[in-house]
């Protein structure tokens, strides 16, 4: 049941005679904000995985891979410390990695 008296809520009106910003909850206004899931344009290209136990006798691992197409893995301490420097070897030599650089 309805009572006569009643009547839809309407925004308070400002000085200016328009109507008062909505708000999301009492005295705070709305506002529209940056999306912070924004793309800047940039996309990695070269990884480097480094599995690394905590265990004296356990098998370091690494993995390094490339949009370019190159995927290489290496187990053990000696290839595991080799591969890692061939992937920085690689982030200097890579094509798609020096084609971003120059288009920068």
């Amino acid at each position: 049941m309805t009572t006569p008296h009643t009547s839809p809520a309407e925004p308070a009106p400002t000085p200016t005679g328009s109507s008062a910003p909505k708000v999301v909850a009492e005295g705070v206004p709305s506002s529209v904000r940056p999306d912070p899931h924004a793309d800047d344009g940039r996309r990695p290209v070269a990884w480097l995985h480094i599995v690394a136990p905590p265990s004296y006798g356990a098998t370091p691992s690494v993995r390094s891979w490339c949009s370019c197409g190159r995927d290489i893995f290496a187990a053990g301490l000696v290839r595991a410390l080799a591969l890692i420097d061939d992937h920085e070897q690689h982030r200097t030599t890579c094509p798609l990695l020096n084609q971003r650089r120059e288009a920068a």
